[in-house]
């Protein structure tokens, strides 16, 4: 699992030892460790831990317990630090956060508003189609995560496609720009080929949340079309 977008996971992860969430990780459960845990990727739920480290570009969204922690990424929930709670230059904390004592960087951020979270784009971004047909779109190619927006008011838009365009399942024939996280879920989206003979098409994506805050800028669905 090399690309962020390939590695969702909803899971309890124990550990009696340290424990690393890659960057290439997306993470949506339970975690657990007697030791320490490295945050690097993106985690969504519940982390208790000896040490908790939130490292440059890491993301954390829940309830947090630990013994200590530095974050030099995002913390944003319920936290409670026993001890040294330590907030780099470029960490943001956020919520409602106990801790025994404090350290904060010039440049970091501790305050008691919850930010909206922006969702995210996941999934392996790639589908394959036979030539002249229709396939749909599961949430291994494509998905959304966003800890605090639910599938109905997630709404994928699609800026751009070729060799083909989305539909929904009821009505292949009609193209559509948009549809739900929640529509995705139910298998009700699909890609209909336009026949060519083009080997791959694709399609640009983008998702936005109830309030308009968004995944940024469209990434490509690769399409791969067998005869």
């Amino acid at each position: 699992m090399r690309k962020r977008e390939r590695a969702k996971a909803r899971q309890h992860l124990s550990s009696k030892g340290n424990a690393v969430i890659g960057e290439d990780l997306i993470i949506q459960g339970e975690l657990r460790s007697r030791g320490d845990i490295d945050v690097l990727g993106y985690v969504t739920g519940s982390v208790i831990a000896q040490r908790l480290t939130v490292g440059h570009g890491g993301k954390v969204y829940g309830t947090v317990r630990a013994e200590s922690a530095e974050v030099n990424g995002v913390l944003q929930g319920t936290v409670a630090v026993r001890n040294l709670i330590r907030i780099g230059s470029t960490g943001s904390v956020n919520g409602d956060v106990r801790y025994g004592q404090l350290a904060l960087d010039q440049g970091g951020e501790l305050s008691a508003d919850v930010h909206n979270v922006p969702p995210e784009l996941a999934g392996d971004f790639n589908i394959v189609v036979r030539r002249g047909r229709s396939v749909r779109i599961t949430t291994e190619d494509l998905n959304a995560i966003d800890p605090d927006s639910g599938a109905d008011v997630l709404v994928f838009s699609v800026a751009r496609s070729a060799g083909g365009h989305v539909a929904r399942a009821s009505a292949p024939g009609k193209s559509i720009s948009h549809f739900t996280q929640a529509e995705l879920q139910k298998g009700e989206v699909i890609f209909v080929h336009d026949g060519g003979t083009a080997k791959d098409a694709s399609l640009d994506v983008s998702v936005a949340d109830q309030t308009g805050a968004s995944s940024g800028a469209p990434k490509t669905v690769t399409v791969t079309v067998t005869a």
